[in-house]
This record gives structure tokens, C-alpha cells and sequence, in this order.
């Protein structure tokens, strides 16, 4: 008995962005586990934004957007921000609004007469698709009208853990109800970038999900874990791993996102609110992160723990 992509759509609907991208932007997962007691304390990337005299102009968080229930990640610092600022900026304000993702990702995602999902792959890749169909409970056919990009997403959440509903930017956005929330993006301009990758990038995506299937099925939890220690150097060495190996695919997602909105935060902090900036955490490291285009614009960017 499959699901359909129906049903997938609706449970899908409380994210955007599957595992293998749980960092860079609003995730989507089916599985909750409870925290292991010996956990050492949270440690999210967490930065001070100052001008170029020392004054704070606003705070930035990375995310993640889906998480196990009951996991702690608040720090004090975290918590003095979400008390101080002004405002919130995240990728997209609406993520409660599961029946309009659903609607807008389905209309985005289906197009008749596509070819059968395996002859989109190389024939090597084939069996593990296959065996990948197999755990997610679902027949190849189900994705006869699923555009490319779409079929990745949804493919690499079948080993997910966590849930949105307990994701970083949700609980945020529930802390600002009544005080201004700002989206960067929106669901259907997050959506749209996937839509509008050629259809090679998008095989690449793909082809990126199945060949990675077996090692995120072993250490499904590995970018959850750098994501809670605060772990720059495994989050940076992800943002050029599997979906994100293929350098158009990288532009698109990651690096041209991150000057956009580098772009549009440097606008805002030049202003008088003080924002708290919560965002996929892939989007703050490296030198093509938002930490490093803030300081190129003369910001004084500090990790505070």
C-alpha cells in the first residue's frame, strides 16, 4: 500500500526543503525521537551583529527546521535576543499555513507526460532507487507527474528524523506573535528556485539523493548533531556535499540566496530596529556565508555561545 503523492503533498506541507538541505532552508521529516540524557548543552551558531563602533544593530541565528520533540536548544544568549529585538527575519513567515505550501508545491511540482522517475537517473543508480522507493513505501509510478526537483525532496525525507513542527524558525516565530515578522523569501519564491533549475541540475539533485540514500539511512541524525554542537566545520563541509556538490545547483541554492539576502539584511540593520535574524544555518558559514558578507559590509560579526 503506497501513499500517494497526495498524501506526501499534505505531510510534507509543514516545510520546503528535505534532509540532505535541513540546514540551508525549511525542512520536512515524518519521525520525532527523544533526546539522548547525556546531551551536552546546545550550542546553535548564535552571532552578535555591531556596527563598525561596537554598537549592536541585531543578532543572528542558524537554524534548523525540524527537530525531535522535547530536544533543548535555547541558550541564554538566544533567549536575551529574542527578548531585546525588534523584530524577526526568517526565510518564510507562514509555515503554519500547511494547506497553502501544500497547494502552491503541488502546483508547482506536477507536470503530465514526464518520464518514468528511474529513466531519470543513470542505470547504476537504478537499485538503489529502487530500494529507495522500497523504505519510503512507494511505487515508482506515483511520481509519473512529479517534476524532477520535487521527486528529490520528497525522496530524501524518507530517512529524515526530527519534525518541523519543532523546528528552530517555527518556535521563533511563535515567541514574535504580536512584534513584526519579516520573510526574506516566502514559500512560493523558496519553491520557485527549485522550479526554475534546469532539468540536468535537477537530475543532479536527484542523482545526489539515491547515491547518498544508504550512508543518511546509517547517521540520519550526523547534520542534526553538528547543528546542535554548533559545528561550523561539518555544517561548511556539508554545504558542498551531495545535493550541493553540483556547482550550478550550489549557486541557485545556497551562494546566490546568500548574496541576496546579504543584500537586503544590510538595508535593514542600517536602519533603526534591531532585527533577529533566523535563517538556514549552511547560510551563515564560509566565506560565501551570511557572517562573512555582513563583515565585508563592514559589520562586526561575533560568535557568542
Amino acid at each position: 500500500m503506497t501513499q500517494g503523492f497526495g498524501a506526501m503533498v499534505l505531510r510534507c506541507a509543514a516545510g520546503i526543503i528535505a534532509p540532505l538541505l535541513l540546514l540551508l532552508a525549511a525542512g520536512c521529516s515524518n519521525a520525532s525521537d527523544s533526546p539522548a540524557a547525556d546531551a551536552a548543552p546546545p550550542a546553535p551558531l548564535f552571532y552578535e551583529i555591531a556596527s563598525a563602533d561596537g554598537s549592536v544593530e541585531g543578532w543572528m541565528v542558524g537554524t534548523i527546521h525540524a527537530l525531535p520533540a522535547f530536544v533543548p536548544w535555547r541558550t541564554p544568549a538566544i533567549d536575551t535576543a529574542v527578548t531585546n529585538a525588534d523584530l524577526l527575519v526568517v526565510e518564510i513567515a507562514a509555515l503554519g499555513d500547511g494547506t497553502t505550501i501544500a497547494r502552491t508545491f503541488a502546483g508547482l511540482a506536477t507536470s503530465p507526460g514526464l518520464p518514468p522517475l528511474e529513466d531519470r537517473l543513470p542505470p547504476d543508480l537504478r537499485p538503489r532507487l529502487a530500494a529507495l522507493l522500497a523504505r519510503g513505501n512507494f511505487a515508482a509510478g506515483e511520481f509519473a507527474a512529479t517534476e524532477t526537483w520535487a521527486a528529490a525532496l520528497t525522496l530524501a525525507r524518507i530517512d529524515a528524523t526530527g519534525d518541523p513542527a519543532h523546528g528552530v524558525d517555527r518556535a521563533l516565530i511563535a515567541e514574535f506573535k504580536g512584534r513584526r515578522v519579516r520573510e526574506l523569501e516566502g514559500a512560493r519564491a523558496q519553491l520557485a528556485i527549485f522550479d526554475r533549475l534546469p532539468e540536468a541540475q535537477q537530475r543532479a539533485m536527484l542523482a545526489a539523493v539515491v547515491k547518498d540514500s544508504a550512508a543518511v539511512a546509517r547517521d540520519p541524525e550526523r547534520l542534526q548533531r553538528a547543528w546542535l554542537a554548533g559545528d561550523a566545520a561539518i555544517i561548511e563541509a556539508a554545504t558542498r556535499e551531495g545535493v550541493l556538490a553540483d556547482p550550478a545547483v550550489r549557486e541557485a541554492l545556497l551562494t546566490a540566496r546568500n548574496r541576496r539576502w546579504a543584500a537586503a539584511l544590510g538595508s535593514l540593520l542600517a536602519e533603526a530596529p534591531r532585527p533577529l535574524i533566523a535563517v538556514g544555518t549552511a547560510h551563515l558559514v564560509g566565506r560565501e556565508g551570511l557572517a562573512a558578507l555582513l563583515e565585508a559590509r563592514g559589520y562586526r560579526i561575533r560568535r557568542i555561545p
